[in-house]
C-alpha cells in the first residue's frame, strides 16, 4: 500500500509543508505527522533527511532566516534614496511578514529547538529577530555615513527599539497585520530627534 507521493526535494517540501502547518495551525500545531500529511508523505521521508523533529525544526528556522538576507541586503541598498522613516517602515512590514513572525513563538516554546538554534549560531539571540536588528541596524550605520543619521545616534539602541516594538505590532494580528501608518508612527516616534533634514 503506497505510503505517499515521491518528493523530488524532499527537505524543500517539507519545509513549505511545514510553514503552512504553522501559519494555519500555529506553533503547537505543528508536529511530525501534521507535516509529513501536508506534504502528502509518509512519516519515516522526515526522518530520512533529518535526525529528529528538533533536527528538522532547527534547520526549518535556519532556512527560513536565511531568505531574511535579501530583505536585508534591499533594505541596505536603500540608504541613502528616499526617506529613512519610509525605508524602514517598508523593511520592518517585509522582514516580519508572517512566517517570520509565526518562527518566533514555536522558538520561545521549544526548548531543544533553542538549544539546536544555539549551537547553530553560537552568539545568542533568537534567529529571525536576530536577522532583523542585524539588518536595521547596518541600515542605520550606512545612513549615519551618509549624514542622514545623527552621528551621536545610539544605533543598537535604535534598532532593539525599531525590532521590538515592530515585532509587537506584527505578533498581533488580529483582525490582521498592522498598517503602513501605523508602522510608520512607530519609525517616526523611534527616530525622533536622530534624522537630519528630509531623512
Amino acid at each position: 500500500m503506497p505510503t505517499g507521493v515521491h518528493l523530488r526535494d524532499a527537505r524543500q517540501q517539507l519545509f513549505d509543508a511545514a510553514e503552512r502547518v504553522l501559519l494555519r495551525a500555529g506553533p503547537t500545531g505543528l508536529t511530525s505527522r501534521a507535516v509529513t500529511d501536508e506534504a502528502g508523505c509518509a512519516k519515516g521521508v522526515l526522518h530520512r533527511h533529518f535526525t529528529d523533529f528538533d533536527g528538522f525544526l532547527a534547520e526549518l528556522v535556519l532556512d527560513r532566516a536565511a531568505r531574511l538576507e535579501a530583505r536585508a541586503h534591499a533594505l541596505r541598498e536603500a540608504a541613502g534614496t528616499g526617506t529613512v522613516a519610509d525605508n524602514l517602515t517598508a523593511a520592518l512590514t517585509t522582514l516580519f511578514g508572517p512566517v517570520p513572525v509565526a518562527i518566533i513563538p514555536l522558538i520561545t516554546f521549544r526548548d531543544e529547538l533553542r538549544a539546536r538554534l544555539r549551537q547553530a549560531r553560537p552568539g545568542g539571540g533568537i534567529a529571525v529577530l536576530a536577522e532583523v536588528t542585524t539588518a536595521v541596524s547596518a541600515y542605520l550605520a550606512d545612513e549615519r555615513d551618509r549624514g542622514r543619521v545623527a552621528p551621536d545616534a545610539d544605533l543598537d539602541s535604535l534598532a532593539l527599539s525599531l525590532v521590538g516594538g515592530g515585532h509587537l505590532l506584527f505578533a498581533d494580528r488580529d483582525p490582521g497585520p498592522p498598517t503602513t501608518a501605523t508602522v510608520r508612527r512607530l519609525v517616526v516616534s523611534v527616530l525622533a530627534g536622530h534624522v537630519r533634514g528630509d531623512g
